[in-house]
């Protein structure tokens, strides 16, 4: 039909809905073809109210801005208590109410890509970037994601709230493992558990309660630990998962599970996860689970053997992951030599222990990580009956240099 004899209203809304084609529109409001071509028609008859409600919840404008005129008699506004639930579906805590929109204050679809592409270009910078430059970019790219959600609807809004999700779990992810900030990143994953949510992304939601896991899991907390990591696999069920997310998922209750002294269970946990991975599933890896590899699984095992007194089982995992361990696992390589350093230190070879420790020093020096340095600082604590000795006495000398002192206390 021509532009000039349609509806361009509501087409126009569609679009920036991300519904690109007059059937995925039908598909997503469960009716045929024809009735959204009458729709996009010079004169659109007036919708049953089922369907007024799921074309505004759906393209997030008002009737009259999606072309509609009501009949005579019929008050155009939105029931009062449908609307207050469709602006209560979004969240609270840096997720504004999505008001339904004017034709005007909509975003075009194309807004979620450039979007997303920004999100994906912070998780590159993650292995590269220091946390401290990176963790500000990450946040205002949420809250420009919380403002867009405003001015987004359908599918669009949901790419971008997914994007969004993944935007606060890396700002958590930093706060967490880079700066040592758990009740700031527990705040942080709740937004992107919530943003998670808006997009309908259940293997996303997956992700961010096992990053919940961790930080009662890092206090001893082992059943608030366990309750998040039933809700990770939970939400994991509805998939489909990857065998490299359930298998990352094992790891994780297997990190719980160490630091809460359960070592037994976690290398059960860490074993199934490496069956898990060599029996594949035909279901994608999502992009965003970067994080995770077979020899990531293997760093895990060699800190839990550690853990569980097995040195020298220990010591060959961990010299295993350092070969096999690509060039760009900066910040992994720093906990892998302190996870050496105190295989030797607990071994009785304090001379070795220190120059592992030197080694996990030199790359801090490069690439900040404070889980790095916590491992750095333990073997130190391990080396006190050593305190007297020559290398050890140099290895104060690194770790408590102005630069890295002043670095430690600042985060």
């Amino acid at each position: 039909m021509p532009q000039s004899e349609s509806n361009v209203r509501l087409r126009s809304a569609r679009h920036a809905a991300g519904y690109r084609s007059q059937q995925e529109l039908a598909t997503a409001l469960g009716v045929g073809v024809r009735q959204v071509r009458r729709w996009e028609s010079e004169n659109p008859p007036w919708p049953h109210p089922d369907l007024q409600q799921a074309l505004t919840e759906l393209l997030g404008q008002e009737m009259e801005s999606l072309g509609f005129t009501p009949p005579a008699g019929r008050d155009s506004r939105p029931d009062p208590v449908r609307r207050s639930l469709v602006g209560a579906t979004v969240v609270a805590a840096g997720l504004a109410a999505v008001p339904m929109q004017s034709a005007a204050a909509m975003q075009p679809a194309s807004v979620a890509a450039d979007f997303e592409a920004v999100t994906r270009s912070h998780r590159r910078l993650y292995w590269s970037v220091a946390p401290a430059t990176l963790h500000p970019a990450a946040v205002a790219h949420a809250a420009l994601g919380c403002a867009l959600l405003t001015e987004t609807a359908g599918q669009t809004r949901r790419t971008v709230a997914a994007a969004l999700a993944e935007s606060y779990l890396l700002a958590g992810r930093i706060e967490f493992f880079d700066l040592r900030n758990g009740d700031q990143a527990g705040r942080t994953f709740l937004l992107a558990l919530q943003a998670a949510g808006q997009a309908d992304d259940s293997l996303l939601g997956s992700a961010i309660l096992a990053h919940c896991a961790f930080i009662p899991a890092w206090t001893g907390d082992r059943d608030a630990a366990v309750e998040r990591m039933v809700a990770a696999r939970t939400y994991a069920r509805r998939g489909p998962a990857s065998a490299a997310l359930l298998a990352w998922l094992d790891a994780v209750e297997a990190e719980c599970e160490t630091r809460c002294g359960n070592t037994r269970t976690a290398l059960h946990l860490i074993g199934h996860a490496e069956d898990t991975l060599a029996a594949g599933t035909e279901h994608a890896t999502p992009p965003w689970l970067d994080w995770f590899t077979a020899v990531r699984l293997a760093a895990f095992k060699g800190n839990t053997q550690l853990t569980a007194g097995h040195l020298p089982q220990a010591r060959t995992t961990l010299l295993g992951v350092l070969d096999d361990m690509p060039a760009t696992e900066d910040k992994q390589r720093t906990v892998v030599y302190g996870d050496l350093a105190a295989v030797e230190a607990a071994a009785g070879d304090p001379e070795q222990a220190c120059e592992y420790a030197r080694q996990a020093l030199d790359q801090l020096g490069i690439t900040w990580y404070a889980m790095g340095m916590d491992r750095v600082r333990e073997v130190r604590r391990s080396l006190a009956p050593h305190q007297h000795e020559q290398c050890v006495r140099d290895l104060d000398e690194r770790l408590y240099g102005w630069s890295t002192t002043v670095s430690a206390l600042a985060r």
